[in-house]
């Protein structure tokens, strides 16, 4: 049934044991291999993307399917994080360097990131639909309900800080103009995890408890309650993420022409070797036959919009899955260096392997315009993205090659406890 290549031979040794790892892509480390190793032993089948690494209890890049459960942490705090992309009818000799220096700043102005939790837009979308969901009505007390939704009002349409961006590309076929973000659920998605971690260990709402592998029946009401509350998420990561993208088109004076769009951290119901599972994707993206995703790159490298393969089977054994980006090779204290103190007293007391001078010059000669940033995004912490599409044999077709013009994130020292 399953094929498999770029193993490593702990991996061999799990599908010698279980059967269960349909394939892995590229070449990991042996922790994220062991990460691996963990989720297959309670899942139907499991698969690892070429950006993978090492993550909380589940790899980053690692697909795990279920009968009829769901993985809490394998979704992650940061319910459907995800990328879209918009195709907009301006090119990029329409502006020159001053024009996008000003649009640059106008993104910075008018979008929050980071510690702006915030969101500062006068049409930011408060009236959303999403807000009158019956699901609300699941959490624990109308007290909290209340308090949850009217902090997530509040933070709709916020970007946040980590490897989160708002990004103007250049296709490299035609020089047409995409605007890409990438964002989640924020402070929505990160209490409905903790909340349903906490109740699965028989503790209360708002409790911190140590991180387990809390997987929850759905024919059961807790199980039915998370998936009803994840699913709330992930419209609200849909509609944020929109919102952002739409109001940089605006920014860009641009017609939309075509939306990409998809979760990346989120658990879906789908039919997979001939049963219907539920598959939790964990910093991988959907890519069955012909549907299209936007992989981004990191701050000074290409994106990409992709599409599933047709007629390859090993579409099926990467469930149907493929990267969400570049994938880290550096932690981000390994990138950065040990820090003391957040924001402006913020200061570095160790070095890290990448220095301020090295993020400059990659980003010079990419003719990158940044907006934020810091040392632990910078292109040197990542893999490369031609690298990760090419470990994922065919299983997709690249149909646009994205340059990055401008590329706006939080500051290097804010501090943001929904980052995923």
């Amino acid at each position: 049934m399953a094929r498999f290549f770029a193993l490593q031979s702990s991996v061999r040794d799990i599908i010698a044991e279980a059967g269960k790892v349909t394939a892995v892509f590229g070449n990991h480390d042996e922790r994220t291999l062991a990460q691996l190793n963990d989720v297959a032993s309670r899942a139907a089948y499991a698969a690892l993307m070429a950006d993978g690494h090492s993550g909380y209890l589940m790899p980053i890049g690692g697909v795990a399917a279920y009968r009829n459960q769901v993985s809490v942490p394998g979704v992650g705090y940061d319910i459907a994080c995800g990328n879209a992309a918009i195709k907009t009818d301006r090119f990029i000799d329409e502006f020159d360097r001053r024009d996008l220096e000003l649009i640059a700043d106008e993104i910075q102005r008018s979008i929050s990131f980071g510690i702006g939790r915030t969101n500062r837009a006068d049409d930011a979308p408060v009236d959303h639909p999403l807000f009158k969901s019956d699901a609300w009505s699941l959490l624990p007390n109308d007290a909290r309900a209340s308090e949850l939704k009217s902090k997530a009002r509040g933070q709709l349409g916020t970007v946040g800080s980590g490897n989160h961006y708002v990004d103007i590309f250049a296709d490299r076929a035609d020089g047409r103009i995409w605007v890409g973000v990438h964002f989640g659920s924020r402070g929505l998605g990160h209490t409905i995890a903790s909340g349903f971690l906490a109740l699965a260990a028989n503790a209360k709402w708002g409790q911190r408890v140590k991180e387990s592998d809390a997987i929850l029946d759905l024919d059961k009401p807790l199980g039915q309650d998370y998936w009803s509350l994840m699913n709330l998420a992930g419209e609200y990561a849909y509609a944020g993420r929109e919102w952002v993208a739409r109001k940089v088109v605006d920014i860009l004076g641009a017609r939309e022409l075509e939306l990409v769009h998809n979760h990346h951290n989120f658990a879906w119901e789908e039919n997979q070797f001939g049963e219907k599972l539920i598959v939790v994707r964990k910093g991988a993206t959907p890519a069955f036959p012909g549907q299209k995703g936007f992989i981004g790159g990191s701050m000074g490298d290409d994106a990409v919009i992709v599409q599933g393969a047709s007629g390859n089977p090993l579409q099926q054994d990467a469930l149907f899955s493929t990267v969400h980006g570049a994938g880290r090779v550096m932690s981000r204290t390994q990138a950065r260096g040990k820090t003391k103190g957040w924001g402006p007293r913020a200061r570095i007391v160790s070095p890290g392997l990448v220095s301020q001078e090295m993020l400059d010059s990659w980003m010079d000669e990419k003719g990158v315009i940044l907006r934020g940033g810091g040392l632990d995004e910078a292109p040197q912490a990542y893999r490369r993205l031609p690298d990760v599409l090419a470990a994922q044999k065919g299983t997709i077709e690249v149909i646009h090659t994205l340059r990055p013009v401008i590329v706006a994130m939080a500051g290097a020292h804010e501090f943001d406890p929904y980052k995923d």
